[in-house]
């Protein structure tokens, strides 16, 4: 079993800025817990826990799932477009991704 504490960052970005929060919080902590804590549903009011995803390191997790000192817990932005949908309109208008070149 872990401290009595964890600390963690809860980051969330928009096109124009990126935030990032450390908070602590007692062992046991929860996803929710830690962004409710951090202070940005208050900062960024289109945040939607309903709505948003939320992930540690890049995974999708619940908002009830128990948090590791260190964890980096990321708000995910709605998509705009379906990325396969976006696909089939850059192929329908032929633009080509640009190759990379070595």
């Amino acid at each position: 079993m872990g401290g009595a504490e964890v600390r963690v960052e809860v980051v969330y970005a928009t096109p124009a800025r990126q935030c990032e929060k450390t908070v602590t919080l007692a062992h046991g902590g929860t996803v929710e817990g830690a962004i409710r804590a951090s202070g940005l549903l208050e900062e960024f009011p289109e945040i939607d826990l309903t709505v948003n995803r939320v992930g540690i390191y890049g995974e999708a997790v619940a908002l009830d799932s128990a948090l590791e000192d260190g964890a980096r817990i990321e708000i995910y932005r709605p998509l705009i477009a379906d990325p396969k949908e976006a696909r089939r309109m850059r192929a329908r208008r032929g633009v080509k991704k640009p190759v990379r070149q070595l």
